[in-house]
């Protein structure tokens, strides 16, 4: 059967209404993955994801990351259908949303700090996924200071290595992780639920201009990395930044930390996409480094 007869069906039986799919288009955007608009002739319209066969387990971990925030009842995001593989592909099916230029950025940062208040007795969560598509490892740890050395900067410098980075990066990545504890004297976050990988791209405004959040990266853990990425890649509005900040003050070292919060997305891009990411890696690696017994 072809594939988007295949995912017709899983449509169908999904949502207990009969879909066919009469219309594919491509959408723009993204690296990771292939994107269309599934049509059919009465106007049901469907989000659809497609990679190799071998990414179903990261369309999974989508589709639960999707649920949790879903679930807080805090922030909408695109509903999930199914997932599986068809025609040696994977897919993931959601919602259609279709986006607002325009919504209320103060709005996004009240509904963001609503989410970080939804809370789990750990850090981590009950599977791994993917930032990208890189392995992202969320196995418990007995700290939050341990779960980010070992689970983000480790982890990243590690696969850094396999890729031939090594040199004065794994020397000065090897330094900062010895004495990453100091960035997280006297701070013990709760664990709330995380996107996880939460840029200007992984959000939008829906036609109502309700604020929308997707591509999720979830697991629960310190809601300054969360925020401490928005300020990467250009950055949200400063209305954003003064109504989440009015809703959830920032601790006062939050501009230190979040340095050692972003280092983890420069190391998993230079992963990704090569060496244009590394002098920022270690000046990045510099910079904390500067501040140790200060």
């Amino acid at each position: 059967m072809p594939l988007w007869q295949i995912i017709a069906k899983e449509i169908s039986t999904a949502t207990e209404q009969t879909f066919i799919s009469h219309q594919q288009s491509p959408i723009k955007g993204g690296c990771i993955n292939t994107s269309y608009l599934l049509e059919s002739k009465l106007s049901q319209k469907y989000f659809v994801k497609l990679n190799c066969a071998s990414k179903l387990s990261m369309f999974r971990a989508e589709m639960n990351g999707l649920n949790e925030i879903i679930n807080s009842q805090t922030i909408r995001a695109p509903r999930p259908i199914c997932c599986g593989q068809a025609d040696k592909h994977a897919f993931l099916v959601l919602e259609y949303i279709h986006f607002n230029q325009h919504g209320d950025p103060e709005l996004l940062g009240q509904q963001l700090a609503a989410l970080h208040n939804t809370k789990a007795p750990y850090y981590g969560w009950l599977q791994n996924n993917t930032i990208g598509s890189t392995p992202q490892i969320n196995s418990q740890q007995a700290t939050w200071c341990q779960f980010w050395q070992k689970n983000r900067l480790g982890y990243q410098l590690e696969l850094a290595a396999r890729h031939g980075y090594k040199g004065n990066l794994q020397n000065r990545g090897e330094l900062l992780l010895i004495h990453i504890e100091q960035f997280f004297d006297n701070y013990t976050p709760s664990p709330t639920i995380l996107h996880g990988d939460l840029w200007s791209g992984n959000y939008g405004f829906d036609e109502q201009g309700q604020p929308v959040i997707f591509d999720p990266a979830v697991y629960y853990g310190d809601p300054e990395t969360d925020l401490a990425m928005t300020e990467l890649f250009g950055g949200f509005s400063p209305r954003f930044y003064k109504a989440y900040n009015k809703a959830c003050p920032l601790n006062d070292d939050y501009h230190t930390r979040k340095i050692v919060y972003n280092l983890y997305h420069i190391l998993n891009h230079l992963n990704l996409f090569g060496s244009g990411y590394l002098p920022q890696a270690e000046q990045m690696i510099d910079q904390l480094l500067s501040t140790i017994g200060k």
